[in-house]
């Protein structure tokens, strides 16, 4: 079975981009991002998205 990905990828680009890693994932792809910094990604959509709920 084929997982899907729930964050979009200009999201996750924009997040990357707030947390100074896009470069990386432009020139090297996202599998050349480091763990603590996906981590730092996904803890960062997370609290957006508690943002929104809240609104």
């Amino acid at each position: 079975m084929a997982r899907r990905g729930i964050m979009s990828q200009n999201l996750k680009e924009e997040i990357a981009r707030e947390l100074g890693v896009y470069n990386v994932v432009s020139n090297e792809g996202w599998g050349s991002v480091t763990s603590r910094d996906c981590g730092n990604i996904v803890t960062k959509a997370i609290e957006i998205a508690e943002r929104n709920v809240r609104k």
